[in-house]
């Protein structure tokens, strides 16, 4: 494969990826916990879970599941929470605003492909500095989300590039899984949250230690 920088357009995913968005989702289990007069469950145990979502940080917050008779209260008690706290402590990784500000300089189009609901993306993104992005694709805009290719393909009709053109940079297997599935350059990055799994094992083209990676190589 040629190198991800004959790519005409760069796609990232959110949490984990542009932004650390963990303290906030961590923050939202913990709230519940602290209601249940339950001991806070350690930030770090919470952290690898983080790209899962409600129901990654649910099983790891309260051991419990999709198949539990009280998981959608709480899933929605946590979403509650986790909007009305939204971006306290999130913040962009570090070397990605200056990854961010060297692809709109160099006139290379970037835009946001998340499993997050729009709800929650649509607020979220100003709040980090990313409002120039391209296109913003959340989890609810197309009929699939990732791992399914069509998020991807719908950022890449969207900036105006085709799929092939396209590298898409994640931190959880699934978006390695709907890079290749789009036909895009696939780059896993370690420096999120990455699952259960190790990104070494995704079969991605590329793997990144750090954003400044990424900008040596467009460099």
């Amino acid at each position: 494969m040629s190198s991800p920088f004959s790519a005409r357009a760069v796609l990232f995913d959110l949490d984990g990826t542009l932004a650390d968005t963990a303290p906030d989702l961590a923050a939202a289990v913990n709230l519940m916990r602290l209601q249940r007069q339950l001991p806070l469950v350690p930030y770090e145990q919470l952290r690898p879970h983080a790209s899962a979502g409600a129901r990654g940080l649910l099983a790891a917050g309260f051991h419990i599941t999709p198949e539990d008779t009280d998981f959608e209260a709480m899933r929605l008690e946590f979403l509650a929470n986790y909007a009305a706290a939204i971006c306290e402590h999130s913040r962009l990784f570090a070397g990605i605003a200056e990854l961010l500000q060297t692809l709109t300089t160099r006139q290379i189009p970037w835009g946001i492909v998340t499993n997050k609901a729009a709800r929650f993306t649509l607020p979220l993104v100003p709040l980090l500095g990313l409002q120039q992005s391209g296109c913003i694709i959340s989890g609810d805009t197309t009929e699939h989300a990732k791992p399914h290719p069509e998020p991807l393909f719908e950022a890449a009709r969207q900036l105006q590039v085709a799929p092939a053109d396209c590298c898409y940079l994640g931190d959880d297997l699934r978006d390695i899984q709907a890079a290749h599935a789009a036909g895009m350059h696939s780059i896993a990055v370690t420096w999120g949250y990455c699952g259960q799994s190790e990104p070494q094992q995704w079969q991605a083209d590329l793997l990144l230690h750090h954003p400044t990676d990424l900008y040596a190589l467009l460099a």
